[in-house]
């Protein structure tokens, strides 16, 4: 089964049984959220449609976005993902993941950002079990 890992270089630090999921986050300065809708492919991650609740200092709306329901929502062209990285330290805050019922900040596998460990990476892999 396809699922989700998280983690470092290729070193699993945790693992969920999720085909599809939403990375959400709000930005470190402006403290606007972002969302940006995943499904789980053998290939890589790929990404659907993306939404940002406004703009400022280095969030420019992509070309061709519509505002529709409280948000800014576009699409990007791009291949799959393998690994996504993120940069994920306390200064910033942390990713939440949504799977469709609920969302979840990534500390609750990882624990909280640490200034030692500022990167994590997920991908799509197979969960044994």
């Amino acid at each position: 089964m396809i699922g989700l890992c998280l983690g470092l270089a290729g070193t699993v630090w945790a693992t969920l049984p999720l085909d599809s999921f939403t990375l959400a986050w709000n930005h470190s300065v402006e403290k606007i959220r972002w969302e940006e809708d995943y499904r789980v492919t053998r290939q890589g991650l790929l990404l659907g449609e993306a939404r940002v609740r406004g703009s400022g200092a280095g969030m420019e709306v992509p070309d061709g976005a519509e505002w529709r329901d409280g948000s800014w929502h576009y699409r990007r062209a791009l291949p799959p993902l393998q690994p996504l990285r993120l940069g994920r330290t306390p200064e910033a805050g942390d990713y939440q993941l949504c799977d469709g019922q609920a969302c979840r900040p990534m500390s609750d596998w990882l624990g909280p950002p640490r200034v030692d460990r500022p990167l994590v990476e997920i991908w799509g892999c197979e969960l044994r079990g």
